[in-house]
């Protein structure tokens, strides 16, 4: 079975537009590759995991940040 991640995508809204909140990956692999290296806050979901549940984690993980509102689905993609 392939691989899944979940991932939430957090934003804001300000006087000039909409921010959102991208995140470096870490490791080896990524390090001095700034260009087209960012991505939202994600993470492989674990067997039985609930991909929401995945989501959130992976956001806590990464960010430090709790999420206390409901999201919204934006759907999925391959």
């Amino acid at each position: 079975m392939a691989a899944v991640s979940a991932g939430i995508l957090l934003y804001r809204l300000v006087t000039s537009g909409i921010e959102v909140l991208l995140v470096h990956p870490g490791g080896p692999f990524w390090a001095k590759k700034n260009e087209s290296a960012w991505s939202i806050p994600k993470g492989l979901v674990d067997p039985r995991e609930d991909h929401l549940d995945a989501a959130k984690r992976e956001l806590l993980e990464e960010t430090g940040i709790k999420l206390r509102s409901d999201p919204q689905w934006l759907g999925s993609y391959k």
